[in-house]
């Protein structure tokens, strides 16, 4: 009868004891729900503290969407204080239009012309382009000697299958013995991008 007075008190207090225990985890679950709106209120009220982040906080993310080529070619051009500096979208763009690569004009004006710094006066002719003894091919600008220069080279040498510099050479400055080819391509080296 000990036992089972014994038994039967055991199971009354487990019982007694486990009412409690979920009780108890559901108050205190309560308590904490509590808490957390009146945190979330405590945000909202303009209170702020340097350890406690706003409740409405803001990511920007700008996407510049710059070519690459145009920086880089315009970076090649300011490095050499070029006259042609600024112009590194146009160039870009003709190369486009004409399916050359965009570094090849802008190495071409190196070999030529150290970058249009030694060109015959008011030509714009950076390239050498129509240059025979006292014969000068003169520009209005710029950006019209580009276009030209740009549609030549892709009519007269690029469909011609004349596409490497060592290859433009051969028509280009035909009496050079591969110097003005090896400048242009390692002029184009020159050019970087982060592609």
């Amino acid at each position: 009868m000990k036992k089972v007075l014994l038994l039967i008190s055991f199971f009354s207090t487990t019982y007694i004891v486990l009412v409690f225990a979920i009780l108890f985890t559901l108050y205190t679950a309560h308590e904490s729900t509590q808490d957390h709106i009146k945190n979330r209120n405590f945000y909202k009220t303009g209170a702020s503290y340097q350890a406690v982040p706003e409740e409405t906080v803001q990511t920007k993310v700008t996407i510049d969407s710059t070519d690459a080529r145009i920086v880089a070619l315009e970076s090649f051009l300011e490095n050499y204080k070029s006259p042609l500096a600024g112009h590194a979208e146009k160039i870009i763009e003709e190369a486009d239009r004409y399916n050359l690569d965009y570094r090849l004009l802008s190495a071409i004006a190196m070999q030529e012309s150290n970058l249009c710094k030694k060109i015959p006066e008011n030509s714009y002719n950076c390239w050498g382009f129509g240059i025979y003894g006292k014969k000068v091919t003169r520009f209005d600008n710029y950006d019209q000697a580009i276009e030209i220069i740009s549609k030549t080279l892709a009519k007269n040498y690029i469909e011609e299958g004349l596409v490497q510099p060592h290859e433009i050479m051969t028509k280009y400055t035909p009496g050079s013995n591969g110097s003005w080819g090896d400048s242009v391509s390692y002029f184009m080296d020159r050019i970087h991008t982060l592609l």
